[in-house]
């Protein structure tokens, strides 16, 4: 079997309603996407959400057998060794988890099969990342999950206290049927310092018990990381954005992390297993990031180390399904081949652009103005 060629197609999601951080709290419902197929000369394809510059790496898998995913992966890292990941992280790791795919496919099993899951479902938490949300949807999207038995939720804080202890409270209040004292986490996008950390959460821990505070500080600082986790009580959770095994160590050596955020960022499947694995190492959990139909959720399964996998639910499934659901606080997979993940055509064309893009403004990647050095009210941000 060989590997013949590629397609990608970008589209814009239409979400069910907006999402928005500390540092893009106006929010926005519309998700630039893409889709990649990895085809093979036998009619057989992989698939990944995600694209970017596949062409660049083509010439490296063209003829190759998909079934070395591993050996084909160190193949696109080493082709880039000069320039390292931070550019190009997003092909590769559309490339590796479409050969993923394929490769379970090609073994007839579900890719938690193939990773060696004793069984195919993982813990669930509900993330809203919902700054733009009224105080009653917030609570409509807590409760929704918590009556399917998932008793953690994850809010996105940092630009006003008195809002923040507020918001808390109605997430607490909201999963409290899926539990008497469900797990509480807050996140603020490396909006605040250090030291702002620190002294706002000696605030919040006054009111709450929170489980994990969420990229409190930059995700290279380990020495600011390490401060804030020595001087509160919650752990401290990071590396959502960090693209490499290499870029994480730091954080683990100098003991800046206490629960590590893995993702389709560190280039793909293989790259996140190795973050976990290292993790595992040093005894270490690791939270599984959000992503399109929860397709991660294969390889979080076959973790020993994973805690839970954030989930936002704003209607991803549109265009694309997968043959799984949440049930008692889990996500439950199933038995088809690969992912089990399908697409509407008739949605996919009619949402498909050459290029993704968004309403002009605020940049929803960006940092917004005064992150870590003074407090800018909402709606006076330039």
């Amino acid at each position: 079997m060989k590997i013949t060629g590629f397609r990608v197609e970008n589209y814009t999601m239409q979400m069910d309603r907006p999402i928005a951080d500390s540092n893009y709290p106006a929010g926005d419902d519309l998700m630039p996407s893409s889709l990649l197929w990895i085809e093979t000369d036998e009619g057989v394809s992989g698939i990944a959400p995600g694209g970017g510059d596949v062409e660049r790496f083509f010439h490296l898998l063209e003829g190759q057998d998909p079934r070395e995913v591993v050996g084909l992966w160190r193949r696109m890292v080493d082709y880039v060794h000069k320039g390292g990941l931070v550019a190009v992280g997003g092909p590769i790791s559309s490339i590796d988890i479409a050969l993923w795919d394929l490769k379970a496919k090609l073994a007839e099993e579900p890719l938690w099969q193939t990773f060696g899951a004793l069984e195919g479902r993982t813990k669930a938490y509900a993330s809203g990342i919902g700054y733009c949300l009224s105080d009653e949807d917030l609570f409509a999207f807590y409760r929704r999950m918590a009556e399917r038995g998932v008793d953690g939720g994850k809010l996105k804080i940092g630009l006003d206290m008195t809002a923040d202890l507020r918001r808390i409270g109605i997430m607490r209040d909201a999963l409290s049927v899926a539990s008497p004292r469900p797990q509480l986490m807050i996140d603020v996008n490396e909006y605040w310092s250090p030291k702002q950390t620190v002294r706002f959460m000696h605030e919040i821990e006054q009111h709450y018990d929170i489980a994990w505070i969420e990229e409190p500080a930059r995700r290279w600082d380990y020495e600011g990381l390490s401060q804030v986790s020595r001087q509160i009580k919650a752990a401290v959770a990071t590396a959502e954005n960090l693209k490499s095994i290499g870029e994480v160590y730091p954080l683990i050596h100098n003991q800046a992390v206490d629960i590590i955020n893995v993702s389709t960022a560190t280039s793909g499947f293989t790259g996140c297993r190795q973050v976990a694995h290292l993790a595992y190492a040093y005894e270490l959990p690791v939270s599984m990031m959000n992503c399109p139909a929860n397709f991660m959720a294969h390889l979080a399964a076959c973790l020993p180390n994973h805690l839970m996998m954030e989930v936002v639910d704003v209607g991803m499934a549109t265009i694309l399904h997968s043959d799984q659901y949440i049930e008692d606080g889990w996500i439950v997979l199933g038995d088809s081949p690969g992912f089990g993940l399908t697409f509407d055509e008739d949605k996919l064309a009619a949402a498909t652009v050459d290029t993704p893009s968004r309403d002009a403004g605020a940049s929803p990647w960006g940092r917004r103005q005064g992150a870590g050095l003074y407090e800018v009210p909402l709606g006076e941000e330039t």
